[in-house]
């Protein structure tokens, strides 16, 4: 039997590509054993870059189990939140979905949009907790996901550029900005940062302050509310961050991200504060580039003395609750938490796989995940203020725009996201 998979996304005028017209389905119970099956699962995502890659992926799977085809079908990032939400809601949107992560999630589990895997999916247990609570439904504490990648913070950095400068990956703060102030006096600009696409001041926040406000230890306080963003520990963080804008570049206040990622990788700027997910993409860009990461050591004054390493469970694989092929949807979902799996999404995507010990093979993406390991940091304002509205990461978004471009001072900018967060956040008992 064959199901026809109407596109309704289409119709509302939302989807940006094709999808497949018809997708046949298993037989319904009764039908003939010798009945030929086929299964066509629609994953849905929002890394258009991703589709070759996840091809390579799927095809393990589809090896695996002859009669099932997997498509990856990519939308617009910016697009995807709202395309998800309407395809969700019948049996003509995916399968499988690429999920967001932590507060993002929840508008989904609210409404009901995804099968819990607690009980459906055994390897979730060697997950560790702090990973499937990026997968975890606020209220009712189950996971909807099985989480695909941790991202980490870092300095990322041209080998190239510092051997001519004679500069090694620093030890202290004060090696940091001795050597930002070498390159800025060879002409170089030592920081390639970005201000206009605010989203990612929060992370070059995090990369530069987590270690003045003092990561897990103040978020725990946070949570349990005995501290918030506008006691001294944060604040200065933010001065802390700021700081470092005098090694940006003289335009930096109109450099996009997409400009910072070219300065960067034509040799115009040293360093790029950053995710690991840009390696893979510098690396497109230029393939003979030589980098090389390093974490930011302890600033001036710091909460803590160790080096933190700030990273976050980037999203996760559910299944659709009202899937015609649910029972499938959840055998590919299952086989998203194996090593196979994770060893494949990391070698075909250069990222680190949430999967428990699957080592990454690329040097760079190892030397990562050892040093979050070793001392993590959170990414407080994205992972664990988001669960209500407006999240923290918007907050914050919005206000350190506004600090760095000389608009407001550390405090104001704390008492926005703090003001915002009250609105909804209820501490932890």
């Amino acid at each position: 039997m064959f199901r026809t998979r109407r596109n309704v996304v289409a119709a509302l005028g939302l989807l940006t590509i094709g999808l497949t017209a018809c997708a046949p389905s298993a037989p319904e119970s009764g039908a003939p054993s010798g009945a030929a099956q086929e299964i066509t699962l629609d994953v849905w995502g929002w890394r258009q870059e991703d589709v070759a890659a996840y091809e390579k992926i799927f095809k393990i799977y589809e090896d695996a189990h002859p009669g099932v085809k997997v498509k990856y079908v990519p939308y617009k990032s910016t697009e995807y939140d709202t395309i998800l939400r309407t395809g969700l809601a019948d049996a003509n949107g995916p399968d499988v979905a690429q999920l967001r992560s932590y507060g993002l999630l929840q508008p989904l589990v609210a409404a009901g949009s995804l099968v819990p895997l607690d009980g459906e999916v055994k390897e979730l247990a060697a997950f560790p907790e702090t990973v499937l609570d990026g997968a975890r439904g606020v209220s009712d504490k189950r996971v909807y996901g099985v989480p695909f990648a941790i991202q980490t913070l870092h300095v990322i950095y041209n080998k190239s550029i510092f051997d001519k400068n004679g500069i090694a990956p620093p030890a202290n703060w004060q090696e940091m900005t001795a050597a930002f102030d070498k390159l800025a006096a060879a002409d170089v600009i030592p920081l390639a940062a970005t201000v206009t696409d605010t989203w990612m001041l929060p992370i070059q926040q995090e990369i530069f302050g987590a270690t003045t406000y003092g990561g897990h230890d103040y978020l725990k306080r946070m949570l349990a509310g005995q501290s918030k963003f506008t006691d001294r520990p944060w604040v200065d963080s933010l001065t802390t961050w700021k700081g470092t804008s005098k090694y940006w570049g003289p335009q930096f206040a109109g450099t996009s991200y997409t400009d910072a990622q070219a300065l960067f990788t034509s040799g115009k700027a040293a360093m790029f504060p950053g995710g690991v997910w840009e390696l893979a993409a510098f690396a497109k860009a230029d393939p003979n580039l030589q980098l090389g990461i390093f974490n930011v050591p302890a600033a001036p004054g710091a909460a803590v003395t160790e080096t933190l390493v700030p990273g976050f469970v980037d999203g996760s694989f559910g299944a659709s609750a009202k899937s015609p092929d649910k029972a499938a949807a959840l055998d590919l979902v299952r086989w998203m938490a194996s090593a196979e799996f994770g060893q494949a999404f990391s070698k075909e995507l250069r990222q680190i796989s949430a999967v428990p010990d699957v080592a990454p093979a690329d040097p760079l993406l190892a030397q990562a995940l050892t040093a979050y390991k070793a001392n993590p940091g959170p990414y407080v304002t994205y992972a664990y203020f988001s669960g209500g509205t407006p999240t923290a990461w918007d907050l914050a978004s919005e206000s350190l725009s506004k600090f760095v471009l000389g608009r407001s001072t550390a405090e104001e900018a704390a008492k926005h996201i703090q003001q915002g967060v009250d609105q909804w956040f209820k501490p932890t008992q």
